[in-house]
């Protein structure tokens, strides 16, 4: 199984940004994924999830009503679109895959991990 996230990048605060996660080695449809962020000095956090389907999705408070998750089943490919763009988001963004159909907030049950991506937001 490998995952491979986009480039992130550099974005003015305010801004917006996607982020694309591409799946392989898997039935993609199958299972939930999530993304996670660490910050300079602290540990990774959960960011958002979505469900096999792409019907459920769940987000950290710190990011609820700016990001969004989403999914292409056909394309293998799972998303972070992120607007208003705040300094405290600047972090390394890993995606993540679940061996399950639903998400989840913890990461010890994610069992694939991209190689994560870089996203500074300047002030």
């Amino acid at each position: 199984v490998q995952l491979q996230a986009s480039r992130g990048g550099l974005v003015q605060a305010g801004g917006s940004l996607r982020l694309s996660c591409a799946a392989s080695g898997l039935i993609f449809s199958n299972y939930a994924m999530g993304w996670f962020r660490q910050a300079p000095g602290k540990e990774r956090e959960f960011v958002a999830s979505i469900n096999w389907s792409g019907s459920i999705t769940n987000y950290a408070e710190a990011v609820k009503g700016r990001f969004t998750i989403s999914r292409d089943n056909t394309l293998d490919r799972m998303y972070l679109q992120m607007d208003s763009l705040k300094p405290e988001d600047t972090a390394v963004y890993y995606c993540a895959i679940r061996d399950y159909s639903r998400g989840t907030i913890r990461e010890y049950e994610y069992s694939y991990w991209g190689q994560g991506t870089l996203v500074t937001v300047s002030s």
